[in-house]
């Protein structure tokens, strides 16, 4: 059984390896060919420290953490409300297919509706056909594309 559970100050060095394996990910998609810059200690301070900028979801099987989502608010004045900027999802590639990721967006539906958010957006790399299908089944729509990048969005 999967469970979703918001990450804890001692998830540090596991949010940093999924953020590692995400950009290898995108690195092989040809998505991402920068060095990563962050590290642990810059992790404990901008998720965990005086300030949150970013909170972190994760997905746990049994003894084992096999995915995550990193994401932020946003706010628009026009609108007078939030939304959720999803940075990262990431499923380990031998748990992807098994309803990990919709566990994960579900529950970013549920955190958008608690805090009267309008919806969540997010991009994808155009060549990921797999996450676009996957996307759209959960009901996003991209709104634009430009170039590799897809722009989504998921009303609450």
């Amino acid at each position: 059984m999967v469970r979703i559970r918001v990450a804890k100050p001692g998830d540090v060095e596991l949010i940093y390896r999924f953020i590692c394996n995400k950009a290898e990910f995108d690195r092989e998609m040809g998505s991402y060919l920068g060095k990563i810059k962050t590290t642990v200690a810059k992790i404990q301070q901008t998720l965990f420290g005086d300030r949150h900028f970013a909170y972190v979801l994760l997905a746990e099987a049994e003894a084992s953490t096999i995915g995550f989502a990193l994401y932020y608010f946003r706010y628009s004045s026009f609108a007078g409300q939030p939304s959720i900027w999803l940075d990262d999802l990431f499923i380990n590639p031998e748990m992807r297919n098994y309803g990990v990721g919709t566990l994960l967006m579900n529950e970013l539906l549920q955190i958008a509706k608690n805090n009267s958010c309008s919806h969540l957006a997010w991009t994808a790399d155009a060549r990921n056909m797999q996450g676009l299908r996957f996307y759209k089944r959960l009901g996003a729509e991209i709104i634009e594309q430009n170039g590799d990048r897809c722009f989504l969005n998921w009303k609450v």
